[in-house]
């Protein structure tokens, strides 16, 4: 099935940052996909890199476990993104401000860039490049 770059970022944002669904998160990569982020340390709490939807689904389940208790709610009205199609149409890449509520505090904002590789109309390869200090 044949997805545009703007269906498969909804449908992983969706399945990642606003669900925080692990299994919804894993199906939107090929079954050897590879999600990386670069910029993390080795023994971060945010993975640094997984392959195969396995290890994603896995990993991004427990993150999300510990994620639940320190980060706020995402907010997608004042979260904002765009999109950059490349002259390759299996590689786009995101540029992101996310923002997330925190009970009485202000909000947070991650600013990041994704680029995503895309086969089949799954994400072969993701690589999302944040500042790893947000990141608890």
């Amino acid at each position: 099935m044949s997805r545009t770059p703007q269906e498969i970022f909804e449908r992983y944002v969706y399945a990642g940052t606003m669900t925080r669904n692990a299994d919804a998160l894993a199906e939107t990569f090929t079954v050897d996909g590879v999600f990386e982020a670069p910029l993390m340390p080795a023994g971060a709490a945010f993975p640094r890199k997984l392959t195969g939807r396995e290890e994603i689904r896995s990993a991004m389940a427990a993150y999300y476990e510990h994620q639940a208790k320190t980060d706020g709610s995402p907010n997608p009205e004042k979260s904002g993104y765009v999109l950059h199609t490349t002259t390759d149409p299996d590689v786009f890449i995101a540029e992101i401000d996310a923002v997330f509520d925190k009970e009485g505090e202000d909000d947070v904002t991650v600013s990041l860039v994704q680029i995503f590789r895309i086969r089949d109309g799954k994400i072969a390869r993701l690589r999302d490049y944040f500042a790893p200090e947000l990141m608890n």
